[in-house]
Protein backbone atom coordinates (compact mmCIF):
# COMPACT_ATOMS: atom_id res chain seq x y z
CA UNK A 1 0.00 0.00 0.00
CA UNK A 2 1.46 3.35 -1.02
CA UNK A 3 1.32 6.30 1.38
CA UNK A 4 -1.21 7.98 -0.90
CA UNK A 5 -3.44 4.91 -0.92
CA UNK A 6 -3.22 4.61 2.86
CA UNK A 7 -4.18 8.25 3.37
CA UNK A 8 -7.07 8.17 0.90
CA UNK A 9 -8.60 4.82 1.87
CA UNK A 10 -8.49 4.91 5.67
CA UNK A 11 -12.22 5.21 6.22
CA UNK A 12 -14.40 5.23 9.31
CA UNK A 13 -15.39 1.57 9.33
CA UNK A 14 -18.73 0.75 10.92
CA UNK A 15 -20.85 -1.83 9.08
CA UNK A 16 -17.77 -3.67 7.86
CA UNK A 17 -16.22 -4.33 11.25
CA UNK A 18 -15.86 -8.07 11.83
CA UNK A 19 -17.67 -8.51 15.13
CA UNK A 20 -16.95 -12.24 15.36
CA UNK A 21 -13.16 -12.28 15.03
CA UNK A 22 -10.94 -11.55 18.05
CA UNK A 23 -8.11 -9.07 17.56
CA UNK A 24 -4.70 -10.26 18.80
CA UNK A 25 -3.25 -8.01 21.46
CA UNK A 26 0.03 -7.75 19.58
CA UNK A 27 -1.68 -6.00 16.65
CA UNK A 28 -3.18 -3.34 18.93
CA UNK A 29 0.16 -2.85 20.66
CA UNK A 30 1.93 -2.57 17.30
CA UNK A 31 -0.51 0.10 16.12
CA UNK A 32 -0.13 2.07 19.36
CA UNK A 33 3.66 1.76 19.19
CA UNK A 34 3.57 3.35 15.75
CA UNK A 35 1.16 6.02 17.00
CA UNK A 36 3.66 7.02 19.68
CA UNK A 37 5.83 8.50 16.94
CA UNK A 38 3.28 11.28 16.40
CA UNK A 39 4.12 14.86 17.37
CA UNK A 40 3.22 16.11 20.83
CA UNK A 41 3.62 19.56 22.40
CA UNK A 42 7.12 20.10 23.86
CA UNK A 43 7.65 16.34 23.42
CA UNK A 44 5.76 15.82 26.69
CA UNK A 45 4.19 12.54 25.58
CA UNK A 46 1.45 12.88 28.19
CA UNK A 47 -0.80 10.42 26.40
CA UNK A 48 -2.31 7.20 27.72
CA UNK A 49 -4.14 4.42 25.90
CA UNK A 50 -6.87 2.35 27.53
CA UNK A 51 -7.58 -0.83 25.55
CA UNK A 52 -10.97 -2.24 26.49
CA UNK A 53 -11.54 -5.91 25.62
CA UNK A 54 -13.49 -7.12 28.66
CA UNK A 55 -17.02 -7.94 27.47
CA UNK A 56 -18.81 -6.42 30.48
CA UNK A 57 -16.85 -3.18 30.27
CA UNK A 58 -17.38 -2.96 26.52
CA UNK A 59 -21.10 -3.39 27.07
CA UNK A 60 -21.24 -0.64 29.70
CA UNK A 61 -19.12 1.70 27.61
CA UNK A 62 -21.40 0.98 24.64
CA UNK A 63 -24.43 1.88 26.76
CA UNK A 64 -22.95 5.30 27.49
CA UNK A 65 -22.18 5.78 23.82
CA UNK A 66 -25.64 4.67 22.68
CA UNK A 67 -27.37 7.00 25.15
CA UNK A 68 -25.34 9.96 23.95
CA UNK A 69 -25.75 8.96 20.30
CA UNK A 70 -29.54 8.81 20.59
CA UNK A 71 -29.69 12.32 22.02
CA UNK A 72 -27.37 13.58 19.28
CA UNK A 73 -29.37 11.78 16.57
CA UNK A 74 -32.70 13.10 17.80
CA UNK A 75 -31.52 16.71 17.93
CA UNK A 76 -29.73 16.84 14.60
CA UNK A 77 -31.37 18.35 11.48
CA UNK A 78 -32.38 16.09 8.60
CA UNK A 79 -29.81 15.85 5.77
CA UNK A 80 -32.18 17.73 3.47
CA UNK A 81 -32.25 20.59 5.97
CA UNK A 82 -28.50 20.55 6.44
CA UNK A 83 -27.77 20.53 2.70
CA UNK A 84 -30.75 22.22 0.99
CA UNK A 85 -30.70 21.78 -2.75
CA UNK A 86 -27.71 19.39 -2.66
CA UNK A 87 -29.31 15.98 -3.18
CA UNK A 88 -25.99 14.16 -3.58
CA UNK A 89 -24.64 15.41 -0.28
CA UNK A 90 -27.95 14.76 1.48
CA UNK A 91 -27.96 11.19 0.17
CA UNK A 92 -24.38 10.70 1.37
CA UNK A 93 -25.36 12.00 4.81
CA UNK A 94 -28.23 9.51 4.96
CA UNK A 95 -25.72 6.71 4.32
CA UNK A 96 -23.47 8.02 7.07
CA UNK A 97 -26.38 8.19 9.50
CA UNK A 98 -27.44 4.65 8.66
CA UNK A 99 -23.88 3.47 9.22
CA UNK A 100 -23.65 5.38 12.51
CA UNK A 101 -26.95 3.86 13.65
CA UNK A 102 -25.49 0.41 13.04
CA UNK A 103 -22.34 1.16 15.03
CA UNK A 104 -24.35 2.49 17.97
CA UNK A 105 -26.43 -0.69 17.99
CA UNK A 106 -23.40 -2.99 17.81
CA UNK A 107 -20.69 -1.09 19.70
CA UNK A 108 -20.68 -3.66 22.52
CA UNK A 109 -19.84 -6.40 20.02
CA UNK A 110 -16.73 -4.68 18.68
CA UNK A 111 -13.80 -6.73 20.05
CA UNK A 112 -11.61 -3.74 20.97
CA UNK A 113 -12.65 -0.29 22.17
CA UNK A 114 -9.67 2.04 22.46
CA UNK A 115 -9.86 5.14 24.65
CA UNK A 116 -6.95 7.53 24.03
CA UNK A 117 -6.44 10.01 26.84
CA UNK A 118 -4.06 12.72 27.98
CA UNK A 119 -2.70 13.95 31.30
CA UNK A 120 -4.18 17.32 32.28
CA UNK A 121 -2.78 18.89 35.48
CA UNK A 122 -5.58 18.89 38.03
CA UNK A 123 -7.92 17.35 35.46
CA UNK A 124 -9.33 20.77 34.60
CA UNK A 125 -9.33 21.70 30.94
CA UNK A 126 -7.66 25.05 30.24
CA UNK A 127 -9.86 28.05 29.51
CA UNK A 128 -9.69 29.60 26.08
CA UNK A 129 -7.66 28.02 23.30
CA UNK A 130 -7.12 24.30 23.87
CA UNK A 131 -5.36 23.58 20.57
CA UNK A 132 -2.06 22.80 22.28
CA UNK A 133 -3.64 20.23 24.58
CA UNK A 134 -5.63 18.29 22.01
CA UNK A 135 -2.90 18.76 19.42
CA UNK A 136 -0.74 16.60 21.68
CA UNK A 137 -3.03 13.55 21.46
CA UNK A 138 -5.26 13.73 18.36
CA UNK A 139 -2.42 13.37 15.80
CA UNK A 140 -1.41 10.17 17.60
CA UNK A 141 -4.97 8.87 17.47
CA UNK A 142 -5.05 9.38 13.70
CA UNK A 143 -1.66 7.69 13.43
CA UNK A 144 -3.14 4.74 15.33
CA UNK A 145 -5.99 4.53 12.84
CA UNK A 146 -3.58 4.64 9.90
CA UNK A 147 -1.37 2.00 11.50
CA UNK A 148 -4.39 -0.19 12.19
CA UNK A 149 -5.34 0.02 8.50
CA UNK A 150 -1.92 -1.31 7.48
CA UNK A 151 -2.42 -4.22 9.90
CA UNK A 152 -5.78 -5.21 8.43
CA UNK A 153 -7.86 -3.51 11.10
CA UNK A 154 -10.76 -1.13 10.68
CA UNK A 155 -11.48 1.79 12.99
CA UNK A 156 -13.95 4.64 13.40
CA UNK A 157 -13.45 7.97 15.11
CA UNK A 158 -16.11 8.58 17.76
CA UNK A 159 -16.31 10.90 20.73
CA UNK A 160 -19.98 10.99 21.77
CA UNK A 161 -19.32 8.93 24.89
CA UNK A 162 -17.51 11.99 26.28
CA UNK A 163 -20.89 13.40 27.28
CA UNK A 164 -20.54 10.76 29.99
CA UNK A 165 -16.78 11.04 30.41
CA UNK A 166 -16.97 10.88 34.20
CA UNK A 167 -19.00 7.66 34.12
CA UNK A 168 -16.59 6.15 31.59
CA UNK A 169 -13.64 7.15 33.77
CA UNK A 170 -15.20 5.44 36.77
CA UNK A 171 -15.87 2.32 34.72
CA UNK A 172 -12.28 2.15 33.46
CA UNK A 173 -10.50 3.42 36.56
CA UNK A 174 -9.14 6.48 34.76
CA UNK A 175 -7.78 9.00 37.32
CA UNK A 176 -9.15 12.52 37.60
CA UNK A 177 -6.04 14.14 36.11
CA UNK A 178 -6.44 12.21 32.83
CA UNK A 179 -8.98 13.35 30.22
CA UNK A 180 -10.34 11.18 27.46
CA UNK A 181 -10.03 12.29 23.84
CA UNK A 182 -12.04 9.77 21.81
CA UNK A 183 -13.41 6.25 21.58
CA UNK A 184 -12.02 4.20 18.70
CA UNK A 185 -13.81 0.90 17.95
CA UNK A 186 -11.28 -1.48 16.38
CA UNK A 187 -11.76 -4.80 14.61
CA UNK A 188 -10.73 -6.70 11.52
CA UNK A 189 -12.66 -5.41 8.52
CA UNK A 190 -14.46 -7.29 5.79
CA UNK A 191 -13.78 -6.76 2.09
CA UNK A 192 -11.06 -4.80 0.33
CA UNK A 193 -13.05 -2.19 -1.55
CA UNK A 194 -12.10 0.94 0.39
CA UNK A 195 -11.70 3.91 -1.90
CA UNK A 196 -11.25 7.68 -1.65
CA UNK A 197 -14.34 9.48 -0.38
CA UNK A 198 -16.02 12.28 -2.26
CA UNK A 199 -14.91 15.55 -0.68
CA UNK A 200 -15.50 19.25 -1.26
CA UNK A 201 -13.49 20.62 -4.19
CA UNK A 202 -10.15 22.12 -3.22
CA UNK A 203 -11.26 25.40 -4.77
CA UNK A 204 -14.00 25.76 -2.13
CA UNK A 205 -11.76 25.35 0.89
CA UNK A 206 -8.32 26.68 -0.12
CA UNK A 207 -7.21 30.21 0.77
CA UNK A 208 -3.86 31.88 0.02
CA UNK A 209 -2.65 34.74 2.22
CA UNK A 210 -6.20 35.79 3.17
CA UNK A 211 -9.74 34.43 3.26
Amino acid sequence: MTPEELLTTTRSVRKRLDLSRPVPRELIERAITLALQAPTGSNRQDWHWVVVTDADKRAKLAELYAKSYKAYRDLGPAPEERYPGDTDRAAAQHRVMNSADYLAEHMAEVPVLLVPAIHVPGGKLPEGNQAGLWGSILPAVWSYMLAARTLGLGTAWTSLHLVYEKEAAELLGIPDHVRQAALIPTAFYTGETFKPAKRQPLSEVLHYDQW
